[in-house]
């Protein structure tokens, strides 16, 4: 779920499982206080539980996928968190309009926005109901990389020989998770890849959004990303909603859906920028790299998932690949 200027720091914030959350958190950041400032007691709270929220977003999602297939739990997440984002965006911009639009740009930042959020999504999900937690969560691990890559490809990215041996071991992480023949039986390398495939939705929306990103703040990003994708993807939801049964999802179902589009979509997202008046971006960024740790813990105890040496080993390869390139 990984946004922002990655292509010199790709990770200013913990990402969203999938994406969601911060679209604009990286490009947009507010000044954040000196990194000399000791940061209030309680902003140390506020980030760990917005890390813990984005962690057991992984298991909420699995518990939603057991009664929306991931097109109509995608169509729904969006519809729901726009219909929120919407309102406080109004409100936020009512006394100061926001910038001039012209069609170019309004087109560029909804197509940025979609593809960050809609697709980004959709794959997650996809991806999520054919895999494990901790094979999803260890490839999303891997987005950074993906962003440095696209990054180089365009010319925005020097490639080092310290970031070629990075991105090598992340990537030999991610296949030694497919081919090891000890590996999860509730992993599949198909819904590796349509986790893999949500990665490339974000690091392209990463890299190709950032001009036109970075000239609005956060909550515009957001709005536009969420709003948009709600609206392009509304036909489908309409479709699949005629036919859907929804007298058969229990409160457990429309819980895990409540959860999706408000706690990882907008609760962490307000928990990140008001940190970011205390702690330096890089700083809270560190945390990202316990999510794979934290969703794998919580894919354990809620459940049943095994942990493996295959999951281990292709975690500390990811996890340590993707610092060696972040940090060459």
């Amino acid at each position: 779920m990984t946004e922002g200027d990655e292509g010199q720091r790709t990770l200013a914030a913990p990402q969203d499982p999938g994406k969601t959350q911060n679209l604009g958190a990286r490009q947009a950041a507010p000044a954040c206080a000196s990194s000399t400032t000791e940061p209030p007691p309680y902003i140390f709270a506020l980030l760990g539980l917005m890390v813990l929220l984005w962690s057991a977003n992984f298991i909420v999602a699995k518990y939603a996928l057991r009664e929306f297939s991931p097109v109509m739990a995608g169509a729904l997440r969006f519809t729901l968190a726009g219909a929120i984002i919407g309102p406080m965006y109004l409100w936020t911009t009512r006394k100061s309009p926001p910038k001039q639009w012209n069609r170019r740009n309004l087109t560029k930042l909804l197509g940025t926005g979609i593809l960050g959020v809609g697709l980004n999504q959709l794959f997650f999900l996809m991806g999520l109901e054919q895999t494990s937690v901790g094979h999803a969560s260890l490839v999303i691990a891997s987005t950074p990389v993906m962003v440095l890559l696209l990054s180089a490809a365009t010319g925005h990215e020097r490639i080092t020989s310290k970031k070629v041996a990075g991105f090598a071991v992340a990537i030999g992480g991610v296949i030694f998770l497919q081919v090891s023949p000890a590996k999860s039986s509730q992993a599949s390398i198909l819904g590796d890849i349509f986790i893999l495939l949500a990665c490339l939705a974000f690091a392209s929306f990463t890299v190709f959004g950032k001009t036109i990103v970075s000239r609005y703040d956060g909550l515009t990003v957001n709005t536009f990303a969420y709003v948009g994708s709600g609206v392009i993807l509304s036909p489908i939801t309409l479709w699949y909603g005629f036919q859907f049964n929804f007298a058969a999802v229990t409160w457990a179902g429309w819980t895990a859906l409540l959860y999706m589009a408000v706690f990882p979509s907008l609760l962490c997202y307000m928990i990140y920028y008001h940190a970011l008046h205390f702690i330096p971006a890089s700083r809270i960024a560190a945390l990202s790299y316990l999510q794979p740790f934290l969703a794998t813990l919580l894919a354990i105890v809620l459940l049943g998932e095994h942990l493996t040496t295959t999951l281990v080993i292709g975690g500390l390869l990811v996890i340590t690949g993707v610092l060696l390139a972040e940090r060459s």
